[in-house]
């Protein structure tokens, strides 16, 4: 081991935790308002910057410690009740301890790649490129009115209800002896 190793540790653990930072404080938290995750982003970005920064120090493939890492995110993660929004997240989070943890690359490379990553992120979650759309699953007790032929009486008043802007409903389910419909509201934040 040479004896920049701890420069070169500090400088990349530097970089991801400066990435962490950027990705959960200003682009995560600021749209979804949701603590639940980012203590998981955090600490699984972690891991995996330490065990790619230890296992590129000694003679193992990149492709088996990757391979190791995505059947470790998801065996934790595919009974958990997780969105495709955070499981993009979670995808970015690992890249970037991958990323910064390598270290193969110049400091320049790696800063490029980070900003690249981090601004598109940005851009596509914020509304420069398109209109943001949400749903919510909603339960709903005028079933008379899921009727094709009254669509625009049931949008009405699930807006006068929830004070969303709705674009478009979608039912999921009618249950006619609670006289209740799941729906799928959309609307835009």
């Amino acid at each position: 081991m040479s004896n920049d190793l701890p420069y070169e540790l500090f400088f990349q653990l530097g970089l991801d935790l400066m990435s962490m930072a950027i990705l959960l404080r200003l682009i995560y938290f600021p749209i979804y308002r949701n603590t639940e995750f980012v203590f998981t982003f955090l600490i699984f970005n972690l891991i995996i910057f330490s065990v790619t920064y230890l296992l590129n120090k000694v003679e193992v493939s990149m492709g088996a410690a990757f391979g190791l890492f995505a059947v470790f995110s998801m065996l934790r993660y595919r009974t958990e009740g997780i969105s495709t929004r955070n499981m993009t997240y979670l995808f970015l989070v690992i890249a970037l301890g991958l990323i910064h943890g390598i270290s193969t690359n110049s400091a320049g490379i790696t800063a490029i790649i980070t900003t690249l990553l981090l601004l598109l992120t940005f851009i596509l979650e914020s509304n420069f490129l398109y209109r943001r759309q949400s749903m919510k699953e909603i339960m709903y007790d005028k079933i008379s009115l899921t009727a094709k032929c009254h669509r625009q009486a049931l949008i009405e008043d699930l807006q006068e209800r929830t004070g969303l802007r709705i674009i478009r409903v979608e039912v999921e389910k009618l249950d006619f002896l609670r006289d209740m419909a799941y729906l799928r509201v959309y609307y835009y934040e």
